[in-house]
């Protein structure tokens, strides 16, 4: 069944929601997005913007046995995958954070970490990473920082606003992602 697309006035009340966390101890990987969109705070789910690349790329990369939907998100768990946001405030677009709130976030991220122990944490949005952890030249992949008792792994932002990743490129940094998840 096609969910209705939210209006306009929806979208704007977006902005006083948050998305709650899909998590649970001791995942394989926790996903761990900038913050939620108006697209996705509207639809209370992760990752629900129409061109948002996330559930695609979560497929081609060998994550999920099918393409799943934002609103198919609580079966990643029984996978072991979860998803998470560095910041919780609703936003039009990330450039909206401060980097204050960024950094603040990192904390938060750092506690769930400790409280749901994930293998590994991977993070989608490189400036946000370099923001957060003060790597100003980080690139994908995995990272020397952890986060509690976490691995963390930086990934491209799979948000639709972002052009610098797309297709087989993006694809194939969430499958070495799995690829190393899968060794641990």
């Amino acid at each position: 069944m096609k969910r209705p697309r939210p209006t306009e006035a929806e979208l704007n009340a977006a902005l006083k929601k948050r998305v709650p966390d899909l998590i649970a101890p001791d995942l394989r990987i926790l996903f761990c997005g900038i913050n939620p969109g108006r697209y996705s705070a509207a639809a209370g789910r992760h990752f629900a913007g129409p061109g948002n690349r996330m559930w695609p790329s979560l497929f081609a990369a060998g994550f999920t046995p099918r393409l799943f939907t934002p609103f198919d998100s609580e079966e990643l768990l029984a996978l072991g995958y979860g998803i998470t946001n560095i910041v919780a405030r609703t936003t039009a677009s990330a450039d909206e954070l401060s980097k204050h709130e960024i950094v603040a976030g990192l904390g938060a991220l750092e506690k769930k970490a400790r409280k749901y122990r994930p293998r590994i944490i991977a993070i989608l949005g490189f400036g946000a990473y370099r923001t957060a952890f003060g790597q100003r030249h980080a690139v994908e992949g995995l990272q020397p920082e952890r986060l509690g008792p976490s691995a963390v792994w930086l990934l491209p932002n799979p948000s639709g606003l972002n052009a610098h990743h797309q297709g087989e490129p993006m694809i194939r940094m969430f499958r070495e992602l799995r690829l190393y998840a899968e060794r641990l």
